[in-house]
């Protein structure tokens, strides 16, 4: 099935090979995972990979604060990760994931079936399908200004025309 920028799903474009932490992970351990794997966040899954959170580059901050002035209480990524992420399911379509980026500061999500992690989406997800639906177009001459000009002419709606 030839996908546009209208039927392409998270489940065409998420990433299914994921670094994830446990939520007993050493929290330096975890920030260790983050840079050496040049990301800005890891979901937190249990043994089922029933996603119990998120561990971000924000999160490690608030590690390095509270180890600063406080000390650590614990030092398990459990204690510092983002407990209430926003997910989608794998037929969230591309442009409602888009406008979910544009609008919020999140970089990922989450991408769940029946509340196993199935893979996740990225900012940078978007923007490439993006980039190589683009590469599949026609030519210029044949296109609109229309859904990020990623659409046929063919398939662009009627103009309308305004009553004067």
């Amino acid at each position: 099935m030839k996908h546009d920028i209208t039927t392409m799903v998270a489940r065409d474009i998420m990433k299914t090979r994921l670094i994830t932490l446990k939520p007993t992970t050493d929290v330096f351990k975890g920030i260790k995972t983050l840079v050496k794997n040049k990301i800005s966040g890891a979901p937190v899954v249990d043994d089922d990979r029933r996603l119990l959170g998120v561990f971000s580059e924000k999160c490690s901050m608030q590690v390095l604060i509270d180890a600063s002035y406080d000390g650590l209480p614990t030092n398990q990524v459990g204690a510092f990760m983002k407990t209430d992420p926003q997910t989608i399911d794998e037929d969230a379509r591309l442009l409602t994931i888009a406008n979910y980026f544009l609008l919020s500061p999140g970089r990922r999500l989450p991408v769940l079936k029946d509340g196993i992690l199935v893979g996740q989406v990225s900012r940078r997800d978007v923007i490439a399908a993006a980039a190589k639906l683009s590469d599949h177009r026609a030519s210029p001459s044949k296109q609109l200004l229309y859904l990020s000009a990623l659409c046929e002419m063919e398939e662009a709606p009627p103009k309308v025309h305004s009553q004067s």
